[in-house]
């Protein structure tokens, strides 16, 4: 490939794949040009690497009905998900208050937001935690009251200090789910859930596009979306089957709770795990319009467990992923094995394929982000309520 080639087809799929397409690109140049040309060529690549991104945000009010998922694109803009709006938010944040000094836990992060809310804690509920990967500040995702009446908000942490983020006044642009499920209850009893409150439940950018996880009012529900960003109204929408161990059964109407972005064998892939917890991998080539994906179950983790929480991190040279969870504490999944890990097709009586270690001492944990490259940020639930703490990656 030419240099010029690997400037045009450079993009974007994370602040550490970001600084390794740079660099490759880097060499090529200084193969190719003199030092005054590197010099206006790494304009260029910065420039390609970003450019357009924010085109199509009009400063006004985001008109979310509910927030859920959160997570970070390029160039400070924060993606929020609206399961009742059935819609996806982008965000630009680039002129908030960057973090300075080392993070410091902060006690009783419930009651603090309550606080800033002007409610009281059992008033609110905690979705997602986030960090901007540029600045370092925090964000929470939170909905003030119970039941179909809750209202969103977005809270922004920095050195300490918790704000709520106006939203009277911001730039943005959104993305609605065209098959999302109908805004209704179904079913009876215990059975009885809104369909439409699964419509999002987890994000990730991944190759300058937003990768979406959720339900769909399609005969196989389970579905996988990917949208362009700038959002444009075009992307792809799959239908997702997967064979779940623990329940010995093909699966198509289990959502995905939470996904993660990882390159396996060269490829880019997504990392999802499910209710009762199988982890499965799926080729994001494969993620087309009207698509039916079958996902590759490489590991059963045990039954009766909700997965919370995913990141991905790198210690002495090799990949782990961090998963909480409800049941079975903080589970260290290392990626070596995934590549060549065997589907599994028949039914599993505990768990299975890809191990795990659980790390003891991170107890209670329900959300995790990852801070820099040697640490994360947790929330944390006891007693006395849940704190946010920065925790050295095991």
């Amino acid at each position: 490939m030419t240099a010029l080639g690997a400037l045009r087809n450079l993009t974007v799929t994370s602040q550490n794949s970001k600084n390794r397409q740079y660099e490759t690109i880097m060499n090529l140049l200084k193969l190719k040009t003199t030092a005054a040309t590197v010099a206006g060529f790494s304009a260029l690549a910065v420039v390609s690497a970003h450019a357009g991104l924010k085109e199509g945000m009009k400063e006004g009010t985001p008109a979310l009905k509910s927030i859920g998922a959160l997570a970070f694109g390029p160039e400070g803009i924060l993606f929020a998900a609206d399961p009742k709006g059935a819609a996806v938010f982008a965000i630009d944040t680039s002129g908030e208050t960057a973090a300075s000094g080392d993070f410091a836990k902060i006690e009783k992060l419930d009651e603090k937001i309550a606080a800033v809310l002007g409610t009281s804690k059992d008033n609110i509920s905690i979705e997602d935690l986030t960090v901007n990967p540029d600045s370092r500040a925090v964000y929470v995702s939170v909905q003030r009251g119970r039941g179909p009446d809750a209202k969103p908000a977005l809270i922004h942490i920095s050195g300490g200090k918790l704000e709520l983020v106006k939203m009277d006044k911001v730039k943005f642009s959104s993305a609605e789910l065209t098959n999302a499920p109908e805004d209704k209850e179904v079913g009876e009893g215990r059975r009885k859930q809104n369909l439409r409150t699964s419509s999002i439940t987890d994000m990730a950018w991944i190759d300058g596009k937003v990768a979406v996880a959720g339900l769909s009012n399609e005969e196989f529900a389970s579905t996988l979306r990917v949208l362009d960003f700038p959002f444009d109204g075009k992307g792809a929408s799959s239908s997702v089957e997967i064979f779940h161990g623990a329940h010995g059964k093909l699966e198509t109407h289990s959502p995905i709770r939470t996904l993660l972005p990882l390159e396996i064998a060269g490829e880019p892939n997504i990392v999802a795990s499910y209710t009762c917890t199988p982890l499965v991998t799926i080729p994001v080539k494969q993620i087309q319009p009207k698509a039916h994906i079958k996902g590759n179950t490489v590991a059963e983790l045990g039954n009766r467990n909700q997965p919370l929480d995913m990141i991905e991190y790198e210690k002495d040279g090799k990949q782990f992923i961090l998963m909480a969870n409800s049941a079975r504490g903080i589970m260290k999944i290392g990626t070596d094995g995934m590549e060549n890990a065997k589907s599994i097709s028949e039914r599993v009586e505990g768990t299975a394929g890809v191990g795990y270690d659980t790390i003891e001492e991170w107890k209670g944990v329900t959300q995790l982000a990852k801070l820099n490259a040697t640490q994360a940020v947790v929330i944390q639930s006891d007693d006395a309520g849940q704190h946010l703490a920065p925790v050295a990656l095991p």
